[in-house]
C-alpha cells in the first residue's frame, strides 16, 4: 500500500542502528540517564560564570508553586523594589493571592460576556472552542495584571496569604472550568431559545454569585481594608493604620506602571505594527492586550538601558527550550541533541511559531545584564520557582543566543521607545486568532510545566 512502511526498510533500518558505533553508545547512554544530561554540552557549563557588570537584585526570589501564576509574580516582582526602597526594608511581597484572585473574578465574567458576544456561531466554531477550552487559566499578560491592578489595587502579602488552592490550583481550577462551561451552556440555550442579551447577562450575574463563593472558599475572601504596620531594615517602626487596597497602591508602588508597553519579536509578522489577540482579555471593558513587534536586536538594546538605569524588566519566553533547570542555565545550544542523535532538526523561529514548537510559555524578570563593548553577551534573571534546586538560589542565567531564539516579549516604559517606535503604536492593531502563540501566556500550564506542578 503506498506509504506504508515496508518490511525492507524496517530491515534496513535495523542493520544500519546495529551497525553504528555511535548510535548504540547513544542508545546504552540515554537508556540509563536523561537525555537532557546526556546531550549537556561540556563546554557551556564548564564557562558558565554568574558574574555580571550590571546585577540589581539584593532580595531572595518568590515561589509560585504548583500555579501558573508567574505573570502575576513578576509584574509584582518589579514593583516590589521601589516598595522596599520607600519602605526601608530588606524583604517583602505583595500579596500574589490578591491579585490572583481578582483576576480569576474578571476572567469568568470576561469568559461569559465572550459566550453572549459569539452566541451567532455555531458550537464547533474554533473561536468558541478556544473560549471552552480556556474559560479559567491560571497565566496571563502584562496589560492583564495592570487591568486587575488598577481596579482591584493591592495588598501586602500579610493582609492576604497563600492558600493550598492558590499554591495549587489544579482542583480551583477544575471546578471552576466546570461551572464555566455549565454557564456557558445555560447562557447559549437562553439566546437560542429567544431569550434577550439582558436575559442572559441577568443569569450571567446569578452565575457569577457562583463563582464568588467558589473562590472565596478556595482562596478566602479578598480583603477590602487592613491594618499596615512594619519595622524597617534599620529596627525603625513605622504604623500606617487603616488602608484599602487601593491606598496601598498608591502610596506604595512607585513605578509609572500605566506608561509601559508590552514589545515583542514575532518574526512571523511585519515589524513596527501592533498586535493584539481575540478574546485575549480579563477585565471587560479594560485595555486590550497590545503589542508592538520590533527586530529582536531593538528588544535587546531597550532591555539593557533599562537594566543599566537600574530598574528590572518584566519578560516572556519559552522557559523550557534548551534550559537546565538545577544549574539554572538557558543556551539555545544547550543540548547537542542533533550529535547526539545524529539527525538535523531544521526549523527557525517563525517556523517553530508556526509548526507548534515554540511559543510564550513563562513570565520571569530580568535584573541584570553582562555587558562587553556596549554589546549584552549574557543576562540575569529572577524566576519564580523557588531556591531550591534552581538556578543560583532561584536567579538563573540567560547567554544571549538563548535570547535571539526563545524570548519573545518585555515590558517597557515609553520614555525607552525611539521615535519610529512611538509612532508605530498608533498603528491599528492586527488582531490574531485566539489560538495565535502570542497569546499563549495567557494559558494555565504557563510555567508550570518546567517548574512546580
Amino acid at each position: 500500500m503506498p506509504g506504508e512502511v515496508a518490511d525492507a526498510e524496517l530491515k534496513k533500518m535495523r542493520k544500519a542502528f546495529d551497525d553504528d558505533p555511535a548510535a548504540r553508545v547513544a542508545q546504552n547512554a540515554v537508556t540509563t540517564t536523561t537525555v537532557q544530561e546526556v546531550a549537556l554540552s561540556r563546554d557551556l557549563v564548564q564557562n558558565m560564570d554568574y558574574s555580571f557588570s550590571t546585577k540589581l537584585d539584593e532580595w531572595k526570589v518568590t515561589n509560585q508553586r504548583a500555579s501558573g501564576r508567574c505573570w502575576l509574580f513578576a509584574v509584582l516582582n518589579l514593583m516590589r523594589p521601589g516598595t522596599m526602597k520607600k519602605m526601608n526594608v530588606k524583604e517583602f511581597e505583595f500579596s500574589q493571592a490578591f491579585v490572583h484572585f481578582w483576576d480569576k473574578f474578571e476572567r469568568a465574567n470576561h469568559t461569559l460576556e465572550a459566550i453572549i458576544k459569539t452566541a451567532e456561531r455555531p458550537l464547533d466554531d474554533r473561536t468558541i472552542g478556544w473560549i471552552l477550552d480556556h474559560p479559567t487559566e491560571d497565566g496571563g499578560q502584562w496589560n492583564m495584571a495592570i487591568n486587575v491592578i488598577n481596579k482591584h489595587g493591592l495588598v501586602p502579602k500579610s493582609a492576604y496569604p497563600e492558600s493550598q488552592s492558590s499554591s495549587a490550583t489544579r482542583w480551583m481550577n477544575a471546578n471552576l472550568r466546570l461551572l464555566l462551561r455549565s454557564a456557558a451552556c445555560e447562557i447559549r440555550a437562553i439566546l437560542d431559545g429567544g431569550g434577550s442579551s439582558n436575559d442572559a447577562r441577568t443569569h450571567k450575574e446569578k452565575r457569577m454569585e457562583d463563582v464568588w463563593r467558589m473562590l472565596c472558599i478556595h482562596l478566602g475572601t479578598p480583603p477590602t481594608e487592613f491594618e499596615w504596620q512594619w519595622r524597617d531594615k534599620d529596627g525603625e517602626f513605622h504604623r500606617r493604620g487603616m488602608m484599602t487596597p487601593h491606598e496601598f497602591r498608591e502610596e506604595f508602588v512607585t513605578i509609572e506602571y500605566n506608561d509601559y508597553v508590552c514589545i515583542v519579536h514575532d518574526p512571523r509578522n511585519q515589524r513596527m505594527q501592533t498586535y493584539t489577540v481575540d478574546f485575549l482579555q480579563n477585565v471587560v471593558g479594560g485595555p486590550p492586550v497590545t503589542y508592538l513587534n520590533v527586530e529582536v536586536e531593538d528588544m535587546k538594546d531597550i532591555t539593557r538601558r533599562i537594566l543599566e538605569d537600574g530598574e528590572t524588566v518584566w519578560m516572556g519566553c519559552d522557559v523550557g527550550k534548551h534550559m537546565h533547570r538545577k544549574r539554572g542555565l538557558w543556551d539555545a545550544n544547550l543540548f547537542e541533541l542533533d550529535k547526539l542523535y545524529g539527525v538535523e532538526f531544521g526549523l527557525d523561529k517563525a517556523q517553530r511559531l508556526d509548526y507548534h514548537h515554540s511559543l510564550m510559555t513563562h513570565a520571569m524578570l530580568f535584573t541584570g545584564v553582562d555587558v562587553v563593548d556596549g554589546v549584552a553577551r549574557k543576562w540575569r534573571v529572577e524566576n519564580s520557582w523557588g531556591a531550591k534546586d534552581s538556578g543560583e538560589d532561584g536567579f538563573y542565567l540567560m547567554n544571549d543566543s538563548w535570547y535571539d531564539e526563545y524570548m519573545f516579549e518585555i515590558a517597557a516604559h515609553k520614555s525607552y521607545l525611539n521615535d519610529e517606535m512611538l509612532e508605530a503604536l498608533k498603528t491599528e492593531p492586527v488582531v490574531l486568532p485566539a489560538w495565535d502563540p502570542m497569546g499563549s501566556l495567557a494559558c494555565s500550564n504557563c510555567g508550570v510545566e518546567e517548574g512546580n506542578r
